[in-house]
């Protein structure tokens, strides 16, 4: 978001006598953000392009853009200049009007009009004159949104319809672009949800709770961070992990619940899952997936190669997988399992210690002790009922 402070001229440097912008200036600005939105992929990053690019076009001293929350029956942004997010019941307000009818609004005197929503105004202290706002239709002829331009940067303060004509061509480039980023993210949330099921599916086989699945994800993120990963990437690892037992899905009961020690045989047996996750989510073109793939194919791995199912040691383990081992172990050595009662912190910790350089990757076993205190809010978060 724009720094508040900043001049309005040093923000939109040049305009003509009439206060309008050129048509080089606006072939320019359409150029400028058109590329830097159908780039993206980050919905909060495309929204705040949108809302520059419309700010700058029309020179408005606010400009906003609104999406539709159908399950809370609300209007919000995110990305509104001069204020955190903001909602409002659907049908309220100018935008509301404008996304429900699908009609253009041009308002020269906002508290001239009943439609006026002043909740914002009297919360801020910011005083609306002027309002444009355009609503963005999806590839469907569905309304997905809406852009809301404020206060026209001349002493009046009053919008023209060549400026409605402008926002109006702004939301004709940006709004496909829009739908797409949206429909992307919903994409992305569904197959986190549907690997957080499936991960779930594959402990519940061994007894194990779907808390486990999400302290180990959780746990992932930040020893991932505490490494240095950038956070796209830690977040990435932390969807992908709890995806790291689900080849147990295809491991018999006998030896999946045992309650003592396994035999050699029946121990082969177990090892097996690692190979069937790998299989079971090779073959997927999603980088999700993917990653999942790496995470339950390597998670049993050995930094002194000691591991299974291909006795990697060293940096030859992925480091998601050399994360996961550190994350995955830590829960289980705290967790009841039908072959074991929980251990004392003391203990785990003394293990890890002893384990730094054998097991475990030493570098992540510093990086566990450094950020334990946040490692113990999540297990008290997430404890076990």
């Amino acid at each position: 978001m724009y720094d508040r402070h900043l001049r309005h001229e040093e923000i939109l440097p040049h305009s003509d006598a009439a206060n309008e912008r050129t048509p080089e200036e606006l072939l320019r600005i359409i150029f400028d953000y058109t590329a830097k939105i159908g780039g993206e992929r980050n919905l909060k990053s495309v929204l705040l392009l949108m809302a520059n690019m419309g700010r700058e076009m029309i020179m408005a001293d606010r400009c906003t853009v609104w999406l539709i929350d159908h399950a809370r029956q609300e209007l919000f942004t995110t990305i509104a200049h001069g204020v955190n997010e903001i909602r409002i019941p659907l049908g309220t307000g100018f935008v509301g009007h404008s996304i429900e009818t699908g009609d253009y609004l041009l308002i020269d005197d906002a508290y001239s009009d009943l439609r006026h929503n002043d909740e914002n105004d009297r919360r801020t202290g910011y005083r609306t004159k002027s309002v444009i706002t355009v609503p963005f239709v999806g590839n469907d002829g569905t309304i997905i949104g809406a852009y809301q331009a404020i206060n026209k940067l001349t002493p009046q303060a009053v919008f023209t319809q060549r400026d409605l004509d402008h926002l109006k061509l702004a939301a004709s480039y940006a709004g496909k672009s829009l739908e797409s980023v949206i429909l992307h993210e919903e994409i992305v949330a569904t197959q986190r949800e549907i690997i957080t099921v499936m991960g779930e599916i594959g402990e519940s086989r061994s007894k194990e709770t779907g808390n486990h699945v999400k302290r180990v994800a959780e746990y992932s993120y930040i020893l991932a961070i505490g490494y240095g990963l950038p956070p796209e990437e830690a977040e990435l690892l932390k969807m992908v992990s709890p995806m790291h037992d689900i080849g147990k899905v295809a491991i018999p009961d006998a030896v999946l619940l045992k309650p003592g020690k396994l035999t050699e045989e029946e121990f082969d047996q177990m090892k097996l899952h690692t190979d069937i996750g790998y299989h079971l989510l090779k073959s997927s073109s999603r980088e999700l997936l993917k990653t999942a793939a790496i995470v339950a194919y390597q998670h049993h791995e050995k930094w002194n190669g000691k591991g299974y199912p291909r006795g990697l040691s060293g940096e030859d383990i992925h480091l998601y997988g050399r994360i996961t081992a550190i994350a995955d172990v830590f829960d289980a050595l705290g967790s009841d399992r039908v072959y074991k009662k929980a251990w004392e912190l003391e203990r785990i910790l003394q293990l890890f210690q002893e384990e730094r350089g054998n097991h475990f990757d030493p570098q992540l076993v510093d990086i566990l002790m450094e950020q334990l205190p946040a490692i113990l809010d999540i297990r008290d978060r997430f404890r076990d009922i």
